[in-house]
């Protein structure tokens, strides 16, 4: 498929650094679409960016869809880390006639980058383009695990239009369904009603509330290292930090916490596609928010760069096994700690037929914590949720 025909070109003007110091700025590596070079060559590419100006079903925070041009601004113009990038900038996604349109080819352009083994970064735009994103998988006949980093869920109800505050409800309604796990990191519960709250666990949801994330901020990481896609919605963070937003809080996430939290999403052997969504530049101070992402996506490409590409499929004498027995529990839980990086990993039990369709599933990345809980005759939260989507 030719992607090109969803791209317009981004104009250079405040990127290019020709001035060059011994040390290369994001600026004078990335690829970019633009009328000078024309559409960039993918082969040897990593990473994948590109902007999406895409606001029709933003809800109190229309302006959104200029964000992608300033956080390039603010990308650019931070060096490079301490590997050698191979990132291309693809240019914005064409507005479509309808907003149909736009998921289409957010959809159609995601899917192609999938299977060339690029990831995508997404930077929108308003937060319902997750849902073109996860469409993507769809072609691919993956079941996937999607991590939202947000503030509230995004269910609305099934039967209210379909906007930036309702797409989870029309992910996990779609036929067919490639969804296995949704995980919210960060709900505030004085935003949330409480019948949602119950209903994200009755369908085995993760959430995790704000205070207990901060609390223990190294905890997100195996939570991070099980998704297949990320999706920040800013508002997650703190007005003080991101005041770039018309659904702001003076609650939640300090911006080096977000940024920790992108470089863990890097870091996933896992994760396929990210997006950083509701940057609206109408509402920023000093485009501080628009800075702010700009760290969020070099933490990001940091993170992939330092993969350790340990996850436990196979080659298992690079890991220590260990086998806990629980009191009243016919199965011993069985933990891996990877000899490379002293990240855990727990099995759960599933019927053999059923290993193909979740391979990928019945490794659940875990925590020292976790392994500890178990040593203690306690059943981790963690194994306990997957082992229930898993029966």
């Amino acid at each position: 498929m030719d992607i090109e025909i969803y791209f317009k070109p981004i104009h250079l003007t405040g990127y290019e650094y020709a001035e060059k110091s011994h040390r290369r700025r994001l600026g004078d590596v990335v690829k970019s679409y633009n009328t000078a070079s024309g559409f960039p060559d993918l082969d040897n590419i990593d990473i994948a960016i590109f902007g999406i100006n895409e606001d029709r079903n933003a809800i109190n925070n229309e302006g959104c869809a200029s964000a992608p041009d300033i956080i390039r601004k603010k990308l650019y113009k931070l060096f490079e880390g301490g590997n050698k990038t191979k990132i291309a900038d693809l240019g914005n996604i064409k507005k479509g006639n309808t907003i149909n349109d736009t998921y289409f080819a957010v959809t159609s352009v995601v899917s192609e980058l999938l299977k060339n083994d690029i990831i995508p970064v997404l930077i929108g735009g308003s937060h319902d383009l997750t849902y073109a994103n996860y469409q993507a998988y769809e072609s691919l006949e993956q079941v996937i695990n999607i991590v939202a980093v947000d503030s509230v869920f995004d269910l609305g109800k099934s039967e209210e239009d379909f906007n930036s505050q309702s797409y989870l409800s029309k992910i996990i309604l779609h036929q067919p369904n490639y969804l296995f796990n949704y995980t919210n990191i960060g709900y505030q519960t004085y935003l949330i009603d409480q019948e949602a709250i119950g209903l994200m666990k009755n369908l085995f949801f993760d959430i995790y509330r704000l205070g207990n994330v901060r609390a223990n901020i190294e905890e997100v990481e195996p939570i991070v290292r099980n998704a297949d896609l990320v999706t920040f919605d800013i508002s997650a963070i703190r007005q003080s930090d991101a005041p770039a937003n018309g659904n702001a809080s003076p609650n939640g996430f300090y911006g080096e916490e977000v940024c920790q939290i992108a470089r863990y999403a890097g870091m996933s052997d896992k994760l396929t596609s990210i997006g950083f969504y509701e940057v609206n530049p109408k509402l920023d101070r000093q485009e501080q928010t628009l800075h702010l992402v700009a760290q969020m996506i070099w933490y990001f490409i940091d993170g992939f760069y330092n993969r350790k590409h340990d996850f436990p499929l196979k080659e298992k004498e690079n890991y220590i096994k260990y086998l806990v027995s629980i009191k009243d529990h016919k199965d011993e839980i069985v933990f891996y700690k990877s000899k490379k990086s002293d990240r855990w990993w727990m099995e759960i039990p599933i019927k053999t037929n059923m290993k193909p369709k979740y391979e990928r599933h019945y490794l659940v990345p875990c925590s020292y914590q976790d392994y500890q809980t178990a040593c203690k005759d306690d059943i981790p939260d963690r194994w306990w949720q997957a082992y229930q989507k898993l029966m």
